[in-house]
């Protein structure tokens, strides 16, 4: 069976322990990259990462695009909205859609 994960500061991901994810809480940008690749082989199909944290390690973000395993979403944390987030999961419909979905006239 498939597990759920999040990665950032404390204080941004705790509240998704009582929605049963796993929680991995950090700061370092290093440690971060080697947990999301040792939860990446170990049946994590997906994974929050925080704005921040992700802002850091982007390079070792990127290397996960083209699998269809994890599927990696930013999640703003207590240090504000980067809209990171908010751009990826619009790409993606984008991507699956063809047309965008917030464009209105």
């Amino acid at each position: 069976m498939y597990k759920m994960a999040v990665l950032g500061d404390y204080d941004s991901i705790y509240g998704f322990a009582t929605l049963g994810l796993d929680t991995f809480p950090m700061t370092d940008p290093a440690e971060a990259a080697k947990e999301l690749h040792r939860l990446a082989s170990n049946e994590y199909a997906v994974i929050y990462i925080t704005e921040n944290l992700a802002a850091q390690m982007e390079h070792e973000i990127e290397k996960f695009k083209e699998q269809k395993l994890p599927a990696i979403i930013l999640i703003p944390g207590v240090f504000g909205n980067t809209g990171k987030g908010v751009e990826g999961v619009k790409k993606s419909v984008e991507q699956a859609v063809g047309s965008d979905i917030l464009f209105s006239n």
